[in-house]
């Protein structure tokens, strides 16, 4: 187990501050990393006053119920890269802009102008920015997802009345996240793993390449033990708190691998709370690669089991089952997604009424796992098709 000291562990019982200035209930300053240095925290201040700044020359101020910043640096816990000139954010900064009014309206009206501004600033920042548009009462009339149940649980609020948001309180019981929701973070991770063997293939393998591999072996080692807490309803908002919990499971005759899990956690929170650029060579990040996959074939089939009651023995008996991998969903709206995504043709196929997760999770089981059915020259071209649809579903 890593030994994280105090206060990292002083009281999980709770969401971090959500006051963008004071003092947290604990008397300190709320942070958004663990560690980082005073010109790192303050490096970030300074980039969410600018957020703010801009945001209230592009939208009315009666329009915007809450700005918040969610994320690793939301929730106190955002990565840190020391360099020789000091600590440097890494991870993406995550603001959560919540407008009055309809919220596909809202993006219609706002959607570019707050691209624009995130690409203006992301130079300054030095991570890139993301906003997302959405609105209190989506939040609230949202089921509890991973995503929700994070950023309520930990987030710093930019701007808004902090009550307003404290009354989103049904999405913070992890108990009540979905089993779907473990299947959904395998699925985004293990994609990330395959696009990561795409970059490992290439003919020309630069440093940028290296380092997009390295993040998401990390990003997948965290995910198969946070899904596996998930799935047992022990997740928690917190990353060191998770890897503890992780310590405290029982294995049992259906997870033998679980000590492995826990391993490749150890390496995905330390990567996740201090990133490094890797100096690994193709090969070396090869056979890491290699171990992860095939680590989380067993989480996989593990997950579906239990979520799906379908015993799987391979990859390609989960991709070839021809039961519903989305059967949470609603036929009705899954045939208006379908619609959306690909016309009237989609009525002509049998698999019109599932969400097309349900065929994405197919896909990805046999290019990942499976990739000796695919002709080698076709295999980047499948990947690519993949991502597209992964894109549109995750």
């Amino acid at each position: 187990m890593i030994a994280f000291p105090d206060p990292w562990f002083s009281d999980h019982s709770r969401a971090l501050p959500v006051s963008a200035g004071g003092t947290g209930p604990d008397g300190r300053a709320p942070r958004f990393t663990l560690d980082g240095d005073e010109h790192l925290e303050a490096h970030l201040a300074v980039t969410c006053a600018l957020i703010l700044a801009g945001l209230r020359g592009l939208i009315p101020a009666h329009r915007v119920e809450a700005v918040l910043l969610g994320g690793g640096y939301g929730r106190g816990e955002g990565g840190v890269l020391h360099t020789e000139k000091g600590d440097r954010p890494y991870n993406d900064l995550e603001f959560y802009v919540c407008l009055r009014g309809n919220r596909h309206l809202n993006e219609q009206r706002h959607r570019l102008a707050l691209e624009v501004l995130g690409e203006i600033l992301t130079p300054r920042a030095g991570v890139e920015i993301e906003f997302k548009i959405t609105s209190l009462a989506s939040l609230r009339d949202a089921p509890v997802s991973m995503f929700t149940y994070d950023l309520l649980m930990g987030h710093r609020l930019l701007q808004g009345d902090p009550a307003l948001v404290e009354k989103l309180e049904h999405h913070r019981n992890a108990e009540d996240i979905p089993a779907a929701e473990s299947t959904r973070l395998l699925m985004n991770r293990c994609s990330g793993l395959l696009f990561a063997q795409e970059r490992l293939q290439r003919a020309e393998f630069t440093a940028h390449d290296a380092d997009f591999v390295q993040r998401n072996l990390a990003k997948a080692e965290l995910a198969f033990g946070d899904a596996v807490l998930a799935a047992q309803g022990r997740y928690h908002w917190s990353c060191p708190e998770r890897h503890r919990r992780l310590q405290q499971l029982a294995p049992d005759p259906a997870t033998t691998w679980l000590d492995e899990v826990r391993g490749h956690h150890v390496n995905g929170v330390l990567f996740k709370l201090h990133p490094e650029r890797t100096l690994a060579s193709r090969t070396e990040l090869q056979t890491r690669h290699a171990a992860i996959v095939a680590l989380g074939l067993k989480v996989w089939l593990w997950q579906e089991q239990r979520r799906l009651g379908i015993p799987f023995a391979s990859a390609r008996d989960y991709a070839l089952c021809p039961q519903d991998k989305c059967p949470e969903t609603s036929p009705p709206r899954n045939l208006l997604v379908n619609l959306k995504l690909e016309g009237p043709a989609t009525l002509l196929r049998r698999g019109c009424w599932r969400h097309p997760r349900s065929h994405a999770l197919s896909a990805l089981s046999l290019l990942l796992w499976e990739p000796q059915l695919i002709p080698s020259a076709a295999f980047a071209h499948q990947v690519a098709a993949y991502k597209a649809r992964w894109r549109q579903v995750n």
